[in-house]
């Protein structure tokens, strides 16, 4: 079932997210449909949060931008309770997109190299290290585990600039192609 995304302004994206234990009630139907929340929506990841669930899950298919890094070809994962261990790296600025902020892309800087413990949906325990794009995906959707964004990454003065479109976003003077959920 396709879900509606989360919009700017929304308070559940800006909660520290709780982890969940194996039992957590309906955890495979909840990470299904986030996967086709996902696909619909043309994401290459979605947390949780941004379909109002305030747990750490997200979910990752960077399949897309292999051609831009041929190491994401099959580059499919679930990370329940991720924790993001250490960063290291020069940052490197990427243009960014959220599908809780819909038609905004700004450059962001982020570290190029991470290390990160995780569960995945079978709760098999990884410690893996990751760079370049997977890194940064990963880090974009780890972000909105801890209440964080993309636009807190950027300048005030950019930030500043784009207090309309945000303003726009919040009152749902949006157009988008999926389902979203307004904030109250």
């Amino acid at each position: 079932m396709t879900l509606p995304i989360y919009v700017y302004g929304s308070p559940v994206l800006r909660k520290v997210a709780a982890d969940i234990t194996k039992d957590y009630e309906g955890l495979s139907t909840l990470i299904a449909n986030m996967w086709e929340t996902m696909y619909k929506s043309d994401g290459v990841g979605l947390a949780a949060p941004q379909v109002g669930k305030s747990i750490r899950l997200f979910v990752i298919d960077a399949s897309p931008m292999d051609e831009e890094e041929p190491a994401l070809k099959d580059f499919k994962k679930v990370f329940i309770n991720a924790r993001i261990l250490n960063r290291e790296g020069e940052e490197w600025a990427f243009s960014e997109g959220c599908l809780s902020i819909p038609n905004i892309r700004e450059d962001v800087y982020r570290p190029e190299k991470i290390h990160i413990q995780y569960y995945d949906e079978k709760w098999e325990f990884h410690d893996e290290y990751y760079e370049g794009i997977a890194a940064r995906v990963i880090q974009h959707e780890y972000d909105h585990l801890d209440g964080l964004l993309f636009v807190d990454h950027i300048s005030p003065i950019r930030r500043k600039l784009l207090t309309g479109k945000l303003n726009a976003i919040i009152k749902g003077k949006v157009d988008v192609s999926y389902k979203i959920k307004l904030p109250k």
